[in-house]
């Protein structure tokens, strides 16, 4: 076996390591999401912050994940191709006897090292979610518990022993969910992360600006998203103040330490003014 045939082999492996790994992380968040049971806290019956109303999200899980994933490996894809599409230099790459391009290779590695980010951050905030089991804002209307608050034994007492009357299994489990938020986690890791690698890959001759612009709308989509949590009575502030701390971190981490934008090194350095996005024609 020649020595390219052993680098080849070489990134085979790396794929198979990187998707196990991956896949790694992701299984406990199943198990969680599937068969989780969250710490059974009880209550204050003159807890004023359990007895708001419920309400419907504004940004609705499937908007977030659909948005939060797509949005930034689109951008990320896009932008490698159109830096690296006619790149010919360096190491060839063959995975089972096909050419790897340049721009799929390092959009394999943006995606990767942000998918096993949103990994990270999800199984943090699932593991603290379900060990803390914090009442959300609207306990009271979707547990109905099986208390008479008005009785004088119940008055500042902690009732831990009670039935909630409710019947919607879903929401009965996701009431014991409320800290960290999950929508702040998530839209501020995916948003942080796509601003941070707008940063160093995005460039376009026709303006410095752009960039910017994209940056401060990614931004304020997930700020968005996390003073919707508070306002829907999803939350409480603590709850999304907790998770944009966990998304902020992740954010930053795994960028700087696993992505390495500056380890680009010398194979794509020509390319930094040369493959820009260009400018527009007038």
């Amino acid at each position: 076996m020649d020595v390219q045939q052993n680098k080849n082999w070489f990134l085979l492996r790396k794929v198979v390591i990187d998707i196990t790994v991956l896949c790694f992380v992701g299984i406990p968040i199943l198990l969680f999401f599937y068969i989780g049971s969250a710490n059974e806290r009880g209550f204050f019956c003159d807890d004023e912050s359990l007895k708001y109303s419920f309400k419907n999200s504004t940004i609705t899980s499937g908007v977030l994940y659909g948005v939060g994933y797509s949005l930034p490996i689109f951008i990320m894809c896009l932008t490698e191709f159109i830096r690296l599409r006619d790149y010919k230099g360096g190491e060839q790459r063959v995975i089972l006897g096909l050419d790897i391009p340049a721009w799929v290779w390092e959009s394999y590695r943006c995606v990767g090292v942000f998918l096993f980010g949103c990994a990270c951050q999800q199984l943090t905030t699932d593991i603290a979610k379900y060990t803390i089991g914090r009442l959300r804002p609207h306990f009271f209307e979707v547990c109905n518990p099986s208390i008479d608050c008005s009785l004088p034994e119940n008055q500042n007492r902690y009732i831990e022993t009670f039935t909630c009357l409710g019947t919607n299994k879903n929401l009965l489990k996701q009431m014991r969910l409320s800290f960290p938020s999950g929508h702040s986690s998530f839209s501020v890791f995916t948003m942080v992360f796509l601003a941070l690698y707008l940063q160093t890959r995005f460039t376009w001759k026709g303006s410095k600006l752009l960039r910017h612009i994209m940056q401060l709308i990614v931004i304020v989509m997930a700020w968005y998203t996390c003073l919707s949590r508070v306002s829907d009575n999803k939350h409480h502030w603590g709850d999304v103040l907790g998770g944009f701390v966990i998304g902020f971190f992740y954010a930053i981490t795994i960028f700087a330490y696993l992505y390495k934008p500056l380890s680009l090194g010398t194979r794509y350095s020509a390319l930094m003014e040369s493959q820009a996005l260009p400018r527009p024609i007038n």
